[in-house]
Order: structure tokens, then sequence, then C-alpha cells
């Protein structure tokens, strides 16, 4: 086959030119790689000659065989060695940039001897006039030089990041160091400060717990002293029981008579002296470990009142009215339902769902967020708080609410010269309320529960830390003559620093 031929037969369909990394079809035809992707970008799938269709996702293959054949064919016949070679009349020259091994265009089999910018690649001098001939060229040496430079001034650039990299690496290591450091030296400090703390609370325990054994002997060696006494008063009576009876029996006058005069009756019985016991004399010298309790679980800080809580979130001030299907039959509801007052005279026959007790709820209940009310009390003896649905409409045990006797609730019980925060039958004493105005704050997110006396001056008066697993429901117990009323805002506006609260920062 004459070279002409082969040169037909190693010709892509496509671009008329030798195969330029030839890639087989599976239908067997072969084109370059670059055109029949070229040639199925805008058209189908399909073969250019048999038009054969295939799957999206064919396989190219590069044609190995035929490749090898390109490249003996584009490198050509070896030269012929000279017979009679002409001496040597110096050094050897320098090879032309591109001539080393492999440096030729497969195309064209021509030195590379030029950069296409415009393609990015190596090009003969054949390439220029065919492909190349439009775009930017340059001499190798020339773009080579060019590139150097660029890499040193990229290497410069590298390495001063790298300095500025590790100046950094040093100082964030020194930095850690620092805190470490710090944070062992704070860990022992406040390691420290626990352990003198926990001392200090493990020998108050101690005190306190030795004073109360202290007072229950005496109390209790009272209270054998005064039974001895009173069973020594009733052997005596027993023995006079006794012999009066007898006596009354005998037959004999002049016995008789006698015997009577010579009879007298035990001493009268003195009044039974007062054990000598006081449980809140006990819990006097132990008051201030609640206040601490409330500052530790308060993140140190005191519960506060409603304008000063500008951390905890947007308040919902609540105009809430009282529920008349709760209310016991004593309590009458005016303005509304927003008013409840406790009469001697029931009104009607209690209802299914209303309390047995002296109690009232709120139609509204509290699944989340944070809401804030208000409440006004004629006087005292009054109970406060929120409950779960599962509040017991029945009375149990010997006290006359229920709110905060048990764990689905949670109250304030407001008396004469003291207040008490009640919650799982467990009772914390505070101090008296000067006004009647009070405010409840509810923020079921972060599970607190905060009272608030209102009057002269806003301040807390307990707050309560729980996980609200169901919806709250305001409750509220009261005294015989008892007036309870909810204070109403108009539009529900919030008290001004609770304005400030919700509307957070401009």
């Amino acid at each position: 086959m004459d070279a002409q031929k082969l040169e037909d037969k190693l010709t892509c369909a496509i671009c008329l030119e030798l195969y330029l990394e030839p890639v087989t079809l599976p239908c067997g035809h072969n084109f370059c790689g670059d055109c029949i992707r070229d040639w199925w970008g805008c058209r189908d799938r399909a073969c250019p000659e048999c038009r054969e269709h295939f799957p999206d996702g064919a396989e190219l293959r590069r044609n190995v065989a035929l490749t090898g054949v390109l490249e003996l064919m584009r490198a050509g016949p070896a030269p012929a060695p000279d017979p009679d070679p002409a001496p040597a009349l110096g050094p050897d020259p320098a090879p032309a940039p591109g001539s080393g091994p492999g440096a030729r265009c497969l195309r064209h089999g021509q030195p590379l001897e030029l950069f296409c910018r415009t393609e990015g690649r190596c090009v003969c001098s054949a390439c220029t006039v065919n492909e190349c001939r439009l775009h930017e060229r340059a001499l190798l040496d020339t773009e080579r030089r060019e590139r150097e430079a660029q890499l040193r001034a990229m290497l410069e650039v590298t390495q001063q990041q790298a300095t500025e990299a590790e100046s950094q690496l040093k100082e964030l290591q020194e930095q850690s160091s620092q805190i470490q450091s710090s944070a062992c030296t704070l860990a022992s400090v406040v390691s420290s400060k626990f352990s003198c703390l926990l001392q200090a609370l493990e020998m108050r325990r101690t005190l306190a717990l030795t004073d109360i054994e202290v007072a229950k002997t005496q109390a209790l060696t009272q209270a054998q002293d005064e039974e001895r006494r009173l069973r020594g008063h009733l052997e005596a009576l027993a023995h006079y029981d006794r012999r009066v009876r007898d006596l009354l029996e005998q037959l004999d006058d002049q016995t008789f008579l006698q015997e009577s005069q010579l009879l007298a009756p035990p001493g009268p019985l003195r009044p039974l002296a007062p054990l000598q016991w006081d449980e809140e004399q006990q819990l006097a010298g132990v008051e201030s470990l609640s206040r601490l309790y409330g500052l530790l679980l308060d993140e140190g800080s005191h519960p506060r009142a409603p304008a000063e809580a500008a951390d905890l979130g947007p308040v919902d001030y609540r105009n809430l009215t009282f529920d008349p299907d709760s209310a016991n039959c004593h309590l009458y509801l005016s303005q509304q339902g927003q008013q409840v007052k406790h009469r001697h005279k029931p009104r009607d026959l209690a209802g299914p769902h209303s309390f047995q007790l002296w109690q009232v709820q709120c139609a509204q209940s509290f699944r989340n967020g944070r809401h804030y009310w208000e409440v006004r009390t004629s006087n005292h003896s009054v109970t406060l708080g929120v409950a779960y649905p599962e509040l017991s409409r029945h009375k149990q045990g010997p006290h006359t609410d229920n709110i905060g006797r048990g764990p689905s609730s949670w109250g304030l019980c407001v008396q004469e010269d003291r207040a008490q925060a009640w919650h799982n039958g467990e009772a914390r004493r505070l101090p008296g309320v000067s006004g009647r105005l009070l405010g409840m704050d509810l923020d079921l997110a972060s599970g607190r529960l905060t009272f608030y006396s209102l009057e002269p001056k806003a301040q807390p008066l307990h707050t309560f830390h729980a996980i609200f697993t169901q919806p709250l429901y305001p409750v509220f117990w009261l005294l015989e003559g008892r007036t309870l009323t909810l204070c109403h805002r108009p539009e529900a506006k919030l008290p001004p620093g609770l304005q400030e609260e919700a509307a957070g920062p401009s």
C-alpha cells in the first residue's frame, strides 16, 4: 500500500486530518477524540459514517494500535547514515528549542517551536498556518521566561504567606497555651472555692442537724415528763374511783360514814404545758440557704423584676378571664369573668368540672412562649399559681387548697405576715407581701415561673425552675370575703419595662 492510501485510511472523516488521539466507536469506526466529542455535543449520539445510534452512557475508548501506527508515520523514516561524515570543526551546536525526543507535533511531525497562548499548548509552524492562525502565539523560550517570572513572583508570595502562617500558628499556639494555663488556674480556684463552700455547708448542715436533735430531745423529754404526770394522775383517779365504788357498796352505815370522811379525791389537773418545739425557729438558721439556692439556680443573680429581665425574649401580657365551669359554688364571677369574690352563701350546686375547694382557674392555658399577667387582691389569705390540666377538683388531705401540694402545680400562698412558695408538697417561707398587686412571669422555654410584688415597687418574691411538659392554667384560691381581680390592659399592652424588653434593641 502506497503512502497516500495509508494516509487516507488514517484520516478522520470529520476533520479530514490524520487522527489525533483516535478513539473507536462500538460500531467499529474511528475518529479523533475531540472531533467525535464536538460532533456529539451538537448532534445526536450517532456514528457520523454509519448513523448507528448509541446510548448516552456509551464509552469512548482510545485505539492504542492506531495511535502507535500514527506515531510511526509522523516520525517518518530514519535518515540514512552519512557514508563520509565531515570532521567536526567545533563544538556541537545547541539543540533548537523543542528539538528534544518527542518534541514533535503529533499532527504534522514538525518540531514544536511555538506556544499557542489561546489554546495553552505547544505547536509547530504548520499548526500556526492551519489551526492557530488567528491565535496569540509566542516563542517557547519567551513563554518560558515569562512563566518562570510569574512562578518566581508567586513563589515569593507563597513564601510570605508561609512566613505569616507560621507566625500566626506560633501566636495561636501561645494563646492556646495561655488558655490552658488560665483554665487550669481557674479550675483550681473554682474547685477551691467550691470545696470551701461544701465544707461550710457540711459544717452548717451538721450544726443544724445537731440543733434539731437537741431541740427534739428536749421537747421529747418534756413530753415524757408530762406523759408520766398525766399517767400518774390517771392512776390516782382510777384508784379513787375504785375506792368510791367499794364504799358505795358498803352496807354498814358506820363504816361508810367513817371511811367517806377519810376519802379525798386527787388534786385538780393542771393545764398541759406547751412543748418547747418551734419549726420556724429551727429553720431560721438555714433561711439564708434558701436564698443561696435561688442564687445558684439563677446563675449567680437573684430573680429579676419584669423590667429588668431583658434577656429572656419577647413577653406577652395576658388579659385573662376566669373559667366559670371551674369555679367553686362559693365563688362569684363578675365583670365579664375578670373578677371573683368568695361569699358564704353558695350560688348553686357544684358542676361536674368545678372545684370542691375554694378555687377557680382561668379559661386560657399556655403551651409555649413567655407570658406575664397581674392580679389585684383585696386582702391576704389568697393563693395564686399555675397547674396542669390534671389538677384534682377534689379536696385531698387537710389543706384548704391543692395549689402546689402535688407535682402538677406551683403556687404562692399570701398570708397576713408572710408568703409561702409551694410545690410538690414542700413549702419555702418568704417575706411578707407589702402590696396587693402581684405579677406572674411564666417562661416556658427556659422553665421559669417568677412571682412579683409590684407595690410599692416591683420586687421578685420567688422563682420556680422546672421542665414544664403540659399546658399550664393560671389557678387561684381565696378565703371567704376576699376578692381577686385579673388586671386587664388596653390592647394587652405590656408594662413599660416589658414593652422595651419585647421590642428588643432598635
